[in-house]
């Protein structure tokens, strides 16, 4: 039986061979590369662990700059939206007019306290002299003394009079409380303002912040000084640090904000929603490029070639992604070489020639 298995197979490769078709050895030394691939190592790096993030750009802090009197026109407004102010600087003037005739008449009445008080002491120092004399009743002497204080406290209440007077005036010349940007303005030339009447609000020493909202199972790990990176407008990267770490947690989302403070020269836009993420404590990660990646069926592959060229489709578990480059989380060993592109058009245990071999 052996034997005539043996002839069987003799009889068949005769007969391949003067039919020209190729023996199985044949036809796997006669095979193409199915494509010319550049290949890469995993490389073993030091990666920051990030905590995923969102929310508003909002003022560090916001002043608002307001009228402290009642009853007084508007006659310049000297500041606009996205004016740059310092502090001290004049914004708005507000009629001085009767301020300033108010102040006159309290200068009068100054002089006035300042005349009697003058007259008072006078008689004062007479009676003294005569106190004991018998000239004068001890109720008339009691008299002129009590009129000498009398006349030295309308002094000082006239003094004080002008002084809230001329404070006043000053507060007609209404000035920015720090630096900043001024972000709205309601004050209207002509309009007649009352105490607390809101005219500009402004972003103080032009610091925005991040308020970002993250989960709170990251609290406990995020402290202050981390650094943290947002997706700023035109999808510029901008670099901030944590300022402060909310002390409290939604109940409604079960998140908390942390208050990241952003570099001023940056100048991102208030009010625009964002995300970013924070950065926590440095680990090992083994990463490959991004391109060596294929998603099928909802899965992440990646191809290595051995030592015959050919290649191995292998699932793996990804990570963390920063620079183009993605974490590989299992399933890819160190010492792989990694098909740095085009696996989406590989099979697997297909044929592959490598980019830079000498043929």
């Amino acid at each position: 039986m052996r034997r005539n298995l043996n002839l069987c197979a003799a009889l068949l490769a005769m007969a391949c061979l003067a039919s020209g078709i190729p023996s199985a050895s044949a036809q796997e030394t006669n095979e193409a590369a199915a494509l010319t691939v550049s290949v890469v190592r995993p490389v073993e790096r030091q990666w920051p662990e990030t905590v995923p993030a969102s929310g508003w750009l909002k003022p560090w802090h916001e002043a608002i700059v307001a009228s402290e009197i009642s009853g007084l026109r508007i006659t310049a407004v000297l500041a606009e939206v996205g004016s740059m102010v310092t502090k001290g600087q004049v914004l708005v003037q507000l009629a001085q007019e009767t301020l300033q005739s108010d102040i006159l008449k309290e200068e009068a009445a100054l002089e006035t306290a300042r005349a009697n008080l003058a007259k008072a002491k006078a008689n004062a120092e007479r009676v003294r002299k005569l106190q004991g004399s018998g000239a004068l009743s001890d109720e008339k002497v009691t008299e002129y003394l009590i009129s000498e204080q009398t006349a030295l406290a309308d002094v000082k209440s006239a003094e004080a009079t002008l002084q809230g007077q001329k404070i006043k005036l000053d507060q007609a010349t209404i000035v920015a409380a720090d630096d900043g940007l001024i972000t709205s303005r309601s004050a209207q030339l002509g309009a007649v303002v009352s105490s607390g009447t809101e005219l500009f609000r402004l972003v103080r020493q032009q610091r925005v912040e991040w308020q970002a909202e993250v989960a709170a199972r990251y609290l406990p790990r995020i402290k202050e000084g981390l650094v943290a990176v947002i997706a700023g407008p035109g999808d510029k990267s901008i670099t901030g640090h944590v300022r402060l770490v909310g002390p409290t947690v939604s109940t409604d989302t079960g998140r908390a904000i942390v208050y990241v403070s952003l570099p001023v020269e940056a100048r991102p836009p208030v009010g625009l929603y964002v995300t970013g993420h924070i950065e926590l404590e440095t680990t090992q990660a083994l990463s490959v490029p991004e391109s060596a990646l294929v998603f099928r069926d909802g899965l992440n592959y990646l191809f290595t070639v051995n030592d015959d060229k050919r290649v191995e489709r292998l699932r793996v578990e990804t990570g963390r992604r920063a620079a183009g480059e993605v974490e590989i989380v299992s399933g890819l060993a160190p010492s792989a070489r990694v098909v740095k592109s085009g696996g989406a058009f590989l099979a697997d245990k297909a044929l592959v020639r490598i980019e830079g071999d000498v043929q």
